[in-house]
C-alpha cells in the first residue's frame, strides 16, 4: 500500500471554483481500480487550504492515476485558481518522498 498525503493552497478568490473541482476528482478518482481511499478537504480556519490524503494499492495504481483524463482536468482548474502552494507527498517507510 501507498500512502500520498499533503496540501494545496489557492488564492482566496478561487476557493469555490477548486472545492467543486475537489468534488469532481474524488468522485470520478475513487472509482480507480486500485485506489483504497481518496479524500480532500479544507483545513479549518484557512478556507483556502485544502488537504489530500490517499492510499493506493500499488506504484501501478498511483501511475495510473496520474494519467487520468480526471487529473488532467483538476490540474486545468488548478492552473486557473492560483495554486499559491503545493506540497504533495509519498509516504514510503515512515519518511516523506515529494512527488515533484
Amino acid at each position: 500500500m501507498l500512502i500520498v498525503t499533503g496540501t494545496v493552497e489557492v488564492s482566496a478568490d478561487h476557493v469555490e471554483k477548486a472545492a467543486e473541482a475537489a468534488k469532481v476528482m474524488v468522485a470520478e478518482t475513487v472509482k480507480e481500480p486500485g485506489c483504497l481511499i481518496y479524500e480532500f478537504s479544507q483545513v479549518l480556519g484557512h478556507a483556502n487550504l485544502f488537504r489530500v490524503y490517499e492510499e493506493w494499492q500499488d506504484q501501478a495504481s498511483l501511475e495510473a492515476h496520474f494519467a487520468a483524463p480526471h487529473m488532467a482536468a483538476f490540474q486545468a482548474v488548478l492552473a486557473e485558481v492560483g495554486v499559491i502552494s503545493s506540497e504533495i507527498y509519498r509516504v514510503v517507510g515512515g519518511e516523506k518522498q515529494s512527488l515533484r
